[in-house]
């Protein structure tokens, strides 16, 4: 009997993800599902600690992380059927926190309303032809760079989370303490995932992280999971939202302007790159483009309503190396909703300890490079320009921005203007408006 329902349930999921087609098994998927979770679960933690610098509530920002995470992710599963996740997105959430609410006096739920307006925009452009085209009209060195960038951006983050590198205000970064007991088990664990993955080892990432946990939980540094404690309540921020009062009419649309730029480099980058490590690309183009980008569009207005900052696709997605179909996805969704009771066993896995797994998948996004012509100039030095500026100035809209700009201005200086294309054009201008905007 259970032979048989698990026949079934295997080929339900056959029907529903198409997993032969992609050469993808349940098991591979779901490895690659509980990977990226587990590489991602920190923002569960983090985005509470950021909106409640603007006077959210923390624990119902919890519950709002949690439950927009949860369901933005499945919708990305079950109708584009991409192993892409999503949640509260890293950047923006400052941006909301440290910019916009001061800019509206302090009115948060002001803020939640412009995020709303901006997902409305933005599911409009993604449902049309038009961000598709946008994203297909990038041209490939850029793409390439956007793919290393975002690793150089992972690595970033899993040498600051391993403790390898810490702030400096004069020299702005320096080593840490590379004798802590934490960073030497960050260390060991890229070494495993290291040596599993050249042994073709199944679920290396998801092994390297859970070693790291274990060897951290062994040691004392940390603490055992209390499991059994009541959720928090997420009704200090649910349907908090509202819209223009007293505000001017012109700080409002370029709030919501900006969320909406922000929205759309982000998610256009972060899909690119992890669509291209997957092999999930066809004739340039992602598979399921368009579901891929209303599924994202929609978070920001899932978000807005729960008491967050906008959803968006998680560069973390590439923890998930070996992951092709939704099946990732909605493994990631149940694991965020699962976090609603057990908050603190999501927790028991330390930064240190998937700090390896991002620095791991940056060696893989860093072969991008290889794929860009170095010996033309108006294309190398834009592409530079790109890789370096996402982690440099934390931000892959920032990066994206600039090297987008710079792309434009090279080529039209060159009089190679035909090259630049219109979507080049478009994005160039509108980052350039951004920051005469923010400026």
């Amino acid at each position: 009997m259970i032979a048989s329902g698990q026949t079934k349930g295997w080929g339900m999921l056959e029907k529903l993800f198409g997993l032969k087609a992609q050469g993808a098994t349940p098991r591979s998927e779901m490895v690659a599902g509980v990977t990226i979770f587990f590489t991602m679960a920190y923002i569960l933690f983090v985005n509470p600690t950021i909106l409640s610098a603007a006077g959210m509530d923390r624990g119902a920002v919890f519950m709002a992380t949690a439950i927009s995470a949860a369901l933005t992710t499945a919708l990305m599963g079950l109708y584009a059927n991409l192993p892409v996740a999503l949640a509260p997105g890293m950047g923006q959430n400052a941006f909301f926190a440290f910019t916009v609410v001061p800019l509206l006096a302090g009115d948060w739920r002001l803020a939640l309303g412009c995020v709303f307006v901006a997902g409305l925009l933005f599911v409009a452009l993604s449902a049309s032809p038009a961000r598709e085209w946008l994203v297909g009209a990038i041209p490939q060195s850029q793409k390439r760079a956007i793919g290393a960038g975002i690793g150089f951006f992972l690595a970033l983050i899993g040498f600051q989370g391993a403790g390898w590198v810490v702030a400096n205000p004069s020299i702005l970064l320096q080593p840490g303490d590379l004798s802590d007991p934490k960073a030497l088990i960050a260390a060991g664990a890229l070494l495993l995932i290291a040596a599993l993955w050249a042994r073709k080892v199944t679920g290396a990432v998801l092994i390297g992280i859970l070693a790291a946990t274990t060897c951290a939980l062994v040691l004392g540094l940390q603490p055992l999971p209390a499991l059994g404690a009541a959720p928090p309540s997420i009704a200090p921020t649910f349907l908090q939202l509202h819209f223009p009062g007293d505000a001017a009419a012109s700080v409002l649309t370029g709030v919501v302007l900006t969320f909406l730029f922000l929205n759309l480099l982000d998610a256009s980058g972060t899909l690119m790159a992890v669509g291209t490590r997957a092999g999930l690309m066809e004739k340039g183009k992602l598979k399921n483009g368009r579901k891929a980008l209303v599924s994202d569009a929609s978070g920001s207005l899932i978000g807005a309503v729960l008491g967050t900052s906008p959803v968006t696709a998680y560069i973390e997605s590439a923890a998930g190396v070996g992951g092709k179909t939704g099946l990732v996805a909605v493994t990631v969704a149940v694991l965020f909703a699962l976090a609603l009771l057990l908050a603190p066993l999501a927790g028991a896995v330390p930064a240190y300890a998937t700090a390896p797994a991002l620095i791991f998948v940056a060696a893989l996004f860093a072969t991008e490079l290889k794929e860009i012509d170095w010996n033309d100039i108006t294309e190398s030095l834009p592409a530079l320009v790109t890789a370096l500026a996402i982690p440099l100035t934390f931000s892959i809209a920032e990066g994206i921005g600039m090297g987008f700009v710079v792309y434009a201005g090279i080529k039209l200086l060159t009089g190679r203007w035909r090259e630049i294309g219109p979507g080049v054009a478009i994005i160039a201008v509108a980052f350039a408006a951004k920051v005469a905007f923010s400026g």
